[in-house]
């Protein structure tokens, strides 16, 4: 880290190409770049196996690349998650979980690499995703159920005193869902990002006396990349917990 050289400012957003649109700037930034890149890469990662899979030409054929394994891996891995928290019924919402997991946790990763960008880290993406949960889920809700929606609201067995008190606590509760998933993945890699460019720079600054330093840096990367996969998996577990209660209103 360059002396005096903030350590936010690898967060800063970049233009890399202008562009304007009906008087809007939508230029093309590192952070758009990089959300290119990973949702190039998923669709290659997950595309290349399943095409060798159909080639049974030769007997080595018949066993799975290694590739195929992990994505075999993937798919496994969401596929019960979701039944495990939203049931059968859940299943067929398995694309929506499945996208954003593996977008957001292959953002994760690709943020750890160095001069890339981590887009995850930004709360407008954050927001961005967790607001498209909250309006499916609602959406989701009243489609099946219609105006016995808003009966998710009440805690059932509650005295009828109560209800004036605890329904609002239940809403408020509720229209806060995609701001706790917003917040909680944003601050998380926001924080753990800045903690390594800080440690990095007391590497440079203390040069042979940097070498503690630099264990935590290492320590610290690791639990980075065991943080890129939970914050994922939160944000996965949390939405098929909601599709559960749009689906069977407990």
């Amino acid at each position: 880290m360059a002396k005096g050289e903030s350590p936010l400012k690898q967060f800063e957003i970049k233009p890399l190409m202008d562009l304007e649109l009906f008087g809007y700037d939508i230029s093309f930034t590192n952070s758009s770049l990089w959300m290119t890149i990973t949702t190039v890469f998923i669709i290659v990662f997950f595309t290349i196996p399943f095409l060798k899979s159909r080639k049974t030409n030769s007997v080595e054929d018949l066993y799975p690349s290694r590739m195929q394994v992990a994505a075999e891996m993937g798919f496994s891995f969401i596929n019960n998650l979701i039944t495990d928290t939203a049931g059968k019924e859940g299943r067929k919402y398995f694309p929506l979980v499945f996208s954003l997991f593996m977008f957001i946790l292959f953002g994760n990763l690709f943020g750890m690499i160095p001069y890339s960008f981590t887009f995850t880290s930004h709360i407008i993406v954050t927001f961005g995703l967790a607001l498209a949960v909250f309006l499916f889920v609602t959406i989701l809700g009243f489609v099946k159920h219609g105006l016995k929606f808003f009966s998710f609201f009440v805690i059932p067995g509650l005295p009828i005193y109560m209800l004036p008190l605890l329904i609002p606590i239940e809403v408020i509760s509720y229209l806060s869902r995609p701001i706790s998933l917003a917040v909680r993945l944003f601050a998380n890699m926001l924080a753990g990002h800045t903690l390594l460019k800080v440690f990095a720079g007391f590497v440079s600054a203390l040069g042979f006396f940097g070498i503690l330093p630099l264990v935590f840096i290492v320590a610290l990367t690791g639990l980075e990349i065991l943080i890129a996969f939970l914050q994922a998996y939160v944000f996965a577990i949390l939405t098929c917990l909601y599709i559960n209660d749009a689906l069977h209103l407990h």
